[in-house]
């Protein structure tokens, strides 16, 4: 694993880096991600303010991350109780 030395642009800011090779793609999509959040805001609601750009996008984000958190632990409820049900049908199938 090698380490590089790179510069992530968010809000016209840089922020230097030291990241694996195989982070710097997924760190260079994420300050694209953010970079077009931060314009979206900017042009939704009119301000130009980056503090206050910057926590609208930082409380979406993790409004959305909360809220793929909790479907993930409903899909694995969910499956659990699928797989508790099947685990029942086969026992039931090994007794005959």
């Amino acid at each position: 694993m090698s380490e590089l030395s790179i510069k992530i642009r968010i809000a016209d800011r840089d922020y230097p880096m030291r990241v694996n090779e195989e982070e710097e793609e997924r760190l260079r999509a994420a300050g694209r991600m953010l970079n077009e959040r931060l314009k979206a805001f900017r042009e939704q609601f009119g301000t130009a303010d980056k503090q206050d750009l910057l926590a609208m996008v930082a409380l979406e984000t993790l409004a959305d991350k909360l809220l793929t958190a909790q479907s993930k632990a409903e899909s694995e409820n969910t499956l659990a109780d699928k797989l508790t049900h099947l685990n029942k049908i086969l026992a039931s199938l090994k007794l005959e």
